[in-house]
């Protein structure tokens, strides 16, 4: 099972992909674990693209982040990709949350990186920001790259509402016990 979780940021995808890899028992990918380099560097795309053809290169995997600029890489071999589209005020809200709890406890993230306080509700590197101008160009992006022919080959799964998302996951109840590795991700499984 290769499945990627794409969405605007704040709308869940690190809960649910962890979530849904132990259900299934596939290893859990961050790809902003593979992005971020300490005092937040960025790698460069040749390092990036390295390390996310290392990541998936098992057998099977729940890789969790969007970067546009690696959708052919990963896409070439995912087999289902799903895209929690919840209610822009919900995603809001979580990144609100989010920002204030990490830059309140210094949350360590990848890298030993931190957040703080200050970038998110007083700089233009806000993560806040960054989701308000995002949330509806994602939105349409996701939607045409749906309908696009040369992604023919993956089933597309777009939840949303968190009963969905709950729904979703709960299908998998067990799963991970099962023998057969064609486990299908449809909204039905």
């Amino acid at each position: 099972m290769k499945v990627n979780v794409v969405g605007t940021a704040g709308c869940g995808k690190s809960t649910f992909g962890k979530m849904l890899a132990e259900k299934v028992g596939v290893p859990y990918i961050q790809m902003d674990e593979l992005f971020w380099k300490p005092n937040w560097t960025e790698s460069s795309d040749e390092s990036f693209f390295l390390k996310i053809e290392q990541a998936l290169a098992s057998d099977g995997w729940i890789l969790d982040g969007n970067y546009n600029r690696t959708t052919a890489l990963k896409w070439k071999q995912v087999q289902t990709v799903v895209y929690l589209d919840l209610p822009f005020h919900v995603v809001l809200f979580r990144m609100i949350k989010r920002c204030l709890m990490r830059g309140l406890t210094r949350e360590v993230l990848w890298a030993g990186n931190t957040e703080t306080v200050w970038r998110h509700f007083f700089t233009l590197d806000s993560m806040i920001l960054w989701t308000i101008k995002r949330f509806h160009s994602n939105r349409r992006r996701y939607t045409a790259l749906f309908k696009n022919p040369e992604y023919a080959h993956i089933d597309f799964v777009r939840l949303s509402s968190k009963a969905e998302v709950d729904k979703f996951l709960a299908s998998f109840s067990g799963v991970a016990e099962r023998e057969d590795n064609n486990i299908s991700l449809s909204a039905d499984a």
